[in-house]
């Protein structure tokens, strides 16, 4: 008989004294050394996401390795409290970098007028005195730079060297070089404190810019979380009464107003309304709801009161799944970066090794320690960035910026990496393909009536609906210059339609799905907007149909255009959509894509790009919502 697969158990730890790629490589090969683990550390989110077997080892045996390898390190529990705690320190620690960053650069300023000689092809001589260099570079060696000394301390104490290492070293020897020939009065030999405060000043600007970084990493999880709000209205022994989120069970029964995020998923069990769930699926339009209809978290339900019973509460929602899918993709690293941390791993021991290499030879060839100890500190100080292991992570952090102010958001590392390989890119359709949100594209009007009559009765019917095709209509009706008509006695029937009368008589009518009204309104002419993707709204009034408004979430124009050039490229081009096959049938048709599925949830998203990929197609993914993240 096989013996049982080993159970995997998942932890996230946040991490703290990490101050460079070496240091997130270290500590990832001080959890992968235990057995049974599989740790994956992100620099950048100062976390690890660490898969262990619970046989043979517990989240304590993984923070005490953290430990043994200079670092310190906390089991993430709540991930709502993780995130305000960390955004507290983060905070914390760019305030803090910003202010002693600006008093290093002023007092490192004026030890920049000795370099104005160099730049200008004269001699390396004292441009200000050199008590008064001293003086100076002081603040900036041993308070600025106290950090690079802590972080060197911690990674040897930890068996191991980083960047910090070769910082302190060069400056030090730099500094106390110039220091000591500065006390002793050996007038014939130069100082180099501009050097030693202006690289830690320099490495300490790269600090600001890497907190900068940091802060805004957790930014799109925090977007996510607050999608769902913290309160909910939960029905308790007959009352309703507010409580916080982590407090509703799986089978309570919760209310939802009109305008509210809905807290958890469930199903509706008493009253009507329309949810916008483009968060989810992509799409434009929101989705009726009525008894027996599933709702999701971060969902906001637009217009009746809804009563549901909870189904799925904590990090079993839906919203929850995508939160975990969006850390994962933050976490993960391209391929060459793996490279780089393996090299990174064993590159300060060879710096410092050349460094004192250099030192005992330039001291055996030239015969003086003095000479000899310049070459030696300049191999310290220009490694001392380490741009292999700093470049890469770097670089995946301006080209998903670039992307993010362009509207393009790039799922992980490797994809970018991969991306000069495409051979097949699927695109979203809602807010993607199209504009997003819905517009008036054709006004039909019966025999008797005009389309401006059709459109005023319409928007006029609609000035009492804050639903999304409400607002399409009105604002078409605005842009026509039409006066609409005093409105009294509206009636919206959530999913179907509105009612109300209209002007000084009273007259009355009614606007909504050509179902909704029965047979006032001809089926051919529903069944052919229909089919070019259109939704249909039929108007009625006193009785008689006026004709019908057809809306549509338009195409962007460069669309089509960017479509073509992919095709032409030899990139295959398929669509995914959460819309109905008719109206996927003909946005794919307009815009030049012969491969297309309707009817898509996120979950089957992902699944249709690692069917692509099973084939070896390298597949890339294009959307614009959180449900495509």
């Amino acid at each position: 008989m096989d013996a049982a697969a080993p159970t995997t158990e998942r932890v996230e730890l946040g991490l703290t004294g990490m101050t460079c790629a070496a240091c997130a490589a270290r500590v990832e090969k001080a959890l992968n050394r235990l057995p049974g683990v599989a740790a994956n550390v992100n620099f950048a989110a100062e976390t690890a996401s660490v898969g262990f077997d619970p046989a043979q080892q517990s989240p304590d045996a993984l923070v005490a390795a953290v430990a043994r390898a200079g670092y310190e390190a906390t089991v993430r529990r709540d991930p709502e409290a993780d995130r305000k705690r960390d955004e507290a320190r983060k905070a914390a620690e760019l305030a803090t970098l910003t202010r002693e960053f600006a008093v290093a650069a002023v007092l490192t300023a004026p030890l920049l007028l000795m370099m104005i000689p160099m730049l200008t092809g004269g001699a390396h001589h004292d441009v200000i005195p050199r008590w008064l260099q001293l003086v100076l570079a002081t603040p900036v060696q041993f308070w600025i730079g106290r950090r690079f000394y802590v972080g060197a301390f911690h990674a040897l104490r930890g068996g191991g060297a980083n960047m910090d290492v070769l910082v302190a070293l060069g400056t030090t020897m730099a500094y106390a070089w110039s220091a000591v020939v500065t006390l002793a009065g050996l007038a014939g030999q130069h100082v180099y404190f501009e050097a030693s405060a202006a690289i830690i000043t320099l490495v300490f600007l790269g600090k600001v810019l890497e907190a900068r970084a940091k802060a805004g990493t957790s930014a799109a999880i925090a977007s996510l979380l607050r999608l769902a709000p913290r309160i909910a209205h939960v029905v308790r022994d007959g009352q309703v009464v507010d409580v916080p989120l982590e407090s509703v069970a799986a089978a309570d029964r919760f209310l939802v107003r009109a305008g509210e995020s809905i807290p958890v998923d469930g199903t509706v069990r008493d009253g009507t309304s329309t949810v916008d769930e483009s968060m989810l699926t992509g799409e434009s339009l929101p989705a009726a709801k009525a008894p027996g209809a599933k709702v999701f978290a971060g969902t906001v339900n637009q217009e009746g009161l809804l009563t549901c019973e909870a189904t799925a509460v904590g990090s079993a929602t839906l919203l929850a799944g995508i939160v975990r899918l969006v850390a994962q993709a933050q976490g993960s690293k391209a391929p060459i970066q793996r490279l780089a941390d393996r090299v990174s791993g064993v590159f300060v021991p060879i710096v410092v090794a050349i460094a004192v290499l250099t030192f005992a030879l330039t001291w055996w060839y030239a015969g003086d320690a003095a000479q000899a100890l310049v070459p030696a500190v300049a191999v310290l100080v220009i490694a001392c960035p380490c741009a292999l292991g700093l470049a890469t992570p770097t670089a995946i952090m301006v080209g998903t910026g670039r992307g993010a102010q362009n509207g393009i958001l790039i799922r992980n590392a490797s994809a970018l990496e991969n991306a000069g390989r495409l051979r097949a890119l699927v695109v979203d359709k809602t807010g993607t393909l199209t504009q997003g949100k819905p517009a008036v594209t054709d006004v039909v009007a019966f025999d008797g009536a005009s389309a401006d009559d059709v459109l005023r009765v319409a928007a006029s019917l609609e000035q009492g609906s804050a639903h999304p095709l409400a607002a399409a209509i009105v604002s078409a009706a605005a842009a026509r210059g039409l006066a609409l008509l005093a409105l009294r006695e509206f009636v919206s029937h959530a999913g179907r339609g509105v009612a109300g009368r209209l002007g000084e008589d009273g007259v009355p009518a009614q606007l909504g799905a050509p179902a909704y009204l029965g047979d006032a309104i001809p089926a051919d002419t529903v069944a052919r907007l229909a089919d070019d993707g259109h939704t249909i709204v039929g108007v009625v009034r006193d009785g008689r149909a006026l004709g019908v408004v057809a809306l549509r979430d338009a195409l962007r124009p460069t669309s089509a255009p960017a479509v073509r050039r992919l095709l032409d490229a030899g990139i295959r081009v398929i669509m995914l959509t959460g819309d109905h096959e008719a109206t996927a049938a003909a946005i794919a048709r307009e815009v030049g894509i012969r491969e297309y599925r309707a009817g898509v949830l996120p979950e089957d998203k992902a699944a249709a790009v690692r069917a692509l990929q099973a084939q070896g197609v390298v597949t890339g993914m294009v959307g614009d919502g959180v449900n495509d993240a």
